[in-house]
């Protein structure tokens, strides 16, 4: 395998080498967090009753971040059907949205389940 053949696989262009920074970056950010709340309010399952206490603060968040994505996904949607509006677009759209939303009813049963 030469350089220029491997330049041009997915794995080794910079947009993938920086997908992959910003998720590391978040997941060693989280580590991060939990372990400094761990070491601030001293074992586990205090960190733990902490985080649960703090649930109702942690929906408001997510409902916040929700409706921010919304408006930002209006906002991208009426650029591109602006830009392309035919047929094929508004379907590949419109089941984008429903994956979207499907994912989020999901994730949030889940996160009600737990909580129970």
């Amino acid at each position: 395998m030469n350089a220029a053949w491997l330049r041009g696989r997915w794995l080794f262009n910079r947009r993938t080498a920086r997908t992959l920074l910003w998720i590391a970056l978040l997941l060693a950010g989280s580590v991060a967090a939990n372990v400094a709340g761990i070491y601030f309010i001293g074992s586990i399952s205090g960190w733990e009753q902490w985080l649960a206490e703090a649930s109702g603060f942690f929906l408001l968040w997510r409902l916040c971040l929700y409706g921010a994505t919304a408006y930002g996904w209006l906002w991208m949607r009426r650029r591109l059907l602006a830009r392309q509006s035919d047929a094929h677009t508004r379907r590949r759209l419109l089941r984008t949205e429903i994956a979207g939303g499907l994912a989020l009813v999901t994730l949030e049963c889940s996160l009600l389940m737990q909580s129970t």
